[in-house]
This record gives C-alpha cells, sequence and structure tokens, in this order.
C-alpha cells in the first residue's frame, strides 16, 4: 500500500506574486495620487505629509519621516525616482532578499531624513524646506552597490554611456549640486534638490555595504565578480 504524503498548498496574492520592489513602487505612486488630492484640495496642510526640519525640531509631525517618502514633487520628480527605483531596487532585492531590502529601504530613507533634519541646523536655509521624494533611500542602495559591485556599468541620467557604480554615485552627487546652485550664479533662486539627504542616504548605504563585505566575504567577492 502506498503512502502519499500531501502538502497544503499556500494560498497567493498580490503580495506574494509580485516583488518587494514593485510593492513599493505601487504603494508610492498611489501615496502620491492620494496626498496631492488631500493637500491640493485643502484636506490636509503639507507640514502633515513632507519633512520639515523646523516641525521635527519642535517636535511636530515626527510621522513625516515616513509619509515623505512617498510623496514627491510633481509627476517628473516621481517617474524620475520610480524609474531609478525600478532598476536598481530590483537588483538590490535579488541581492539581499525580500525581507532584508524592505527593512533596509524602510530604515535607510528614514536616517536619510534624519541627516536632513541635522544638517538643517548648519545649513539654516534647509530650516524651513519641505522634503518629499524617496530619493534618500534610493541613494543608500546605490550605496551598497558602490561596495558590493564597484564595477557594475550604470547609465546616469543624460549622459549616453554607461558609468561604473563605484564613479557614478559621488558623480550624480556632485551633479545634483551643481544643477541646485548654477541658478544663483546668473542671479536666479537655488533649485530645491535634497543635496543633504541624498549624501545621508548615501553615508547608510556604504556602511551598511561595509557589514555585508564583513560579514559575507565569499559571497561579495562572487557577486562583485559576476558585475565586474
Amino acid at each position: 500500500m502506498a503512502i502519499y504524503q500531501i502538502y497544503p498548498q499556500r494560498k497567493r496574492n498580490i503580495f506574494s506574486i509580485l516583488s518587494v520592489n514593485a510593492i513599493l513602487i505601487l504603494v508610492t505612486v498611489l501615496c502620491f495620487g492620494l496626498f496631492s488630492v488631500l493637500v491640493l484640495t485643502g484636506k490636509i496642510p503639507i507640514d502633515y505629509i513632507a519633512l520639515r526640519p523646523s516641525n521635527i525640531l519642535q517636535g511636530k509631525y515626527l510621522w513625516t519621516f515616513l509619509t515623505s517618502m512617498f510623496m514627491h514633487g510633481g509627476f517628473f520628480h516621481l517617474f524620475a525616482n520610480m524609474i531609478s527605483l525600478f532598476f536598481i531596487g530590483g537588483l538590490v532585492e535579488r541581492i539581499i532578499g525580500r525581507k532584508r531590502y524592505f527593512w533596509f529601504y524602510m530604515i535607510s530613507g528614514i536616517l536619510a531624513g534624519l541627516f536632513f533634519v541635522l544638517s538643517s541646523m548648519f545649513f539654516t536655509s534647509d530650516m524651513s524646506a519641505y522634503a518629499v521624494g524617496a530619493s534618500g533611500a534610493i541613494f543608500a542602495l546605490v550605496g551598497m552597490l558602490v561596495l558590493i559591485t564597484p564595477d557594475l556599468p550604470v547609465y546616469v541620467m543624460f549622459i549616453p554611456i554607461p558609468v561604473k557604480m563605484k564613479y557614478a554615485a559621488p558623480g550624480l552627487l556632485v551633479l545634483l549640486w551643481l544643477i541646485s546652485v548654477t541658478p544663483i550664479a546668473f542671479g536666479g533662486q537655488q533649485i530645491p534638490i535634497g543635496n543633504t539627504a541624498h549624501f545621508g542616504g548615501l553615508i547608510v548605504g556604504l556602511i551598511y555595504g561595509i557589514y555585508l563585505r564583513n560579514k559575507y566575504p565569499n559571497k561579495v567577492k562572487n557577486i562583485s565578480k559576476m558585475f565586474s
């Protein structure tokens, strides 16, 4: 008599089918639409959504460390970040896994926001500025890849040739900083780009990359060779 062992099938839902990165992109797009409607119709003030150092330092709206990650300054800002997240985040998730990727992304975004708030005490022009976007978390992903896949060729903005990740990351920071301050030289106003949040996110990613290299030296070496 044959004995068969039957394992119950797990129920599949959209969260088990989609990658964490895809879910983050979907949630970000939905939140952008919802938050935009609520702010534009006057249902809630922008202070409830965007991260503002002067509010945080007074102990107000602390939840904006989280909500600001899922809001953007416009459709182009959203599009640019989500395209970047689609390619970079997808790779990082495959390297470190679903659960670890989710927490790395979320914690990095919050820490990048904290860096923005703390740096505003030195760069006082940011004290009353509003910060929104996923860029801080995305730069953390980039920072990790700088140490895990330093020779990975990537395209940066409008540069038509691929650049190695270890050069692209600092180059992009400098490029965004130049874009933000160039109008001042011609008598204009500085373009509101969260350079300090980007830098903070990159630092978080580099620290995590160092941890992974020390914790899993052989795996990191193999991964680095795959993308060299």
